[in-house]
């Protein structure tokens, strides 16, 4: 496997989004939030600074958060950082950072190695399965079977009888597939991992399941840092299949991929798009006190199958009062006035159903210093 690559994307509160996805939108040397710590450490412990870090999907709307909180409240200065998943957790924990972004919810290891963490849902979200196969006129349906097959080497050509039996009518092309899956610990790894083993638990188990997974040998499999490099990765390379975030699909448009219908629990072939995962959204209840809920393969049948809570991770007690009460705020605004078609639809997020707001503003309330 590639090895996995640090990105981070420090921008000032005001730099606008365009600017802060494109500085993302692929690898970076190897860098870290806590080399600037120190000199951010006495403007946090005032509750003068938020910084945060993690999650590729969830960083383009980070970025319009981050700029429009800040040009009314012009006494906080926040920082934000696109690293995966994986590492806004252990960033949060570790108190690098205020706030991890994560696509995943925190496992009970995760609670076990860090007890204090909060993961508090702050929007909605989905994870694409995109593909660079020229000629095609419609979408190719897929379901979580065939994607296991693909991405444990059991099938490797485009024109595989398999992936033809769920495209009557459609002339496949007789081309080499080449996976690519994310070289960071990742969220949306946690997702499309889930949703195989959700589809079908013999061709892909529980076992690899994470951010981070060993994934099994395929001849020419590709690796890449973040949803920007996934997007270019797969741009790049003929028969490519990727998982990417749905907060880049103008990007993936633009780089040309096809995105995949996926087979939902009910046996349908959904496109993600702002319908399809409402609907799978009201299939799921409301989450527990504790926020972390799986919206993986949802039996609606209108309902798109790979739709996730965005989750800000952060510790309960922070290293003070005033850095309490600044994330809390941050926070608070997040939920209400960020959760709105102003900043979603531009990344295609859907707000917080209510009875996952009333728990969201539990837990952020909680948080002391």
């Amino acid at each position: 496997m590639a090895k996995t690559i640090r990105l981070v994307c420090t921008a000032a509160a005001l730099v606008p989004l365009t600017m802060l996805a494109a500085a993302c939108s692929s690898s970076s040397s190897p860098s870290s939030p806590s080399s600037s710590s120190t000199s951010t450490s006495s403007a946090a412990a005032s509750g003068k600074s938020i910084s945060e870090t993690g999650s590729t999907l969830l960083f383009p709307l980070f970025g319009a958060w981050q700029s429009a909180y800040s040009s009314v409240n012009k006494n906080v200065t926040i920082t934000s950082g696109a690293t995966g998943s994986g590492t806004g957790i252990t960033d949060a924990a570790e108190g690098l950072v205020n706030i991890g972004a994560s696509d995943a919810y925190l496992s009970s290891s995760d609670l076990s190695t860090y007890p204090g963490l909060l993961n508090i849902p702050v929007t909605v979200a989905a994870l694409m399965v995109n593909y660079n196969v020229s000629g095609l006129k419609a979408p190719l349906n897929l379901n979580g079977t065939v994607l296991a097959e693909i991405y444990t080497g059991k099938i490797t050509n485009w024109n595989n009888a398999a992936i033809a039996k769920l495209n009557p009518g459609v002339t496949l092309p007789n081309m080499k597939i080449v996976t690519l899956h994310r070289a960071d610990s990742s969220g949306s790894t946690f997702l499309f991992t889930s949703y195989l083993n959700a589809q079908d638990p013999s061709a892909w188990p529980s076992s690899n399941i994470g951010t981070t997974i060993t994934w099994p040998s395929v001849p020419g499999q590709l690796a890449e840092t973040g949803s920007g490099g996934m997007v270019s990765g797969c741009g790049s390379t003929k028969g490519c299949i990727a998982y990417i975030g749905v907060s880049y699909q103008s990007k993936t448009t633009a780089a040309g991929l096809g995105t995949a219908s996926l087979a939902n629990k009910a046996g349908k072939f959904v496109q993600p798009t702002a319908s399809t995962i409402s609907a799978a959204l009201a299939s799921f209840g409301t989450p527990p006190a504790s926020g972390a809920q799986s919206l993986i393969n949802t039996s609606a049948a209108a309902g798109y199958p790979v739709i996730n809570y965005e989750y800000a991770i952060v510790k309960k007690t922070q290293p003070s009062a005033a850095e309490a009460t600044v994330v809390k705020a941050f926070l608070n605004w997040i939920v209400t006035t960020g959760n709105t078609s102003t900043y979603l639809s531009a990344v295609n997020f859907q707000p917080l159903p209510s009875g996952t707001l009333g728990v969201a503003k539990t837990l952020i309330n909680s948080i002391s210093g």
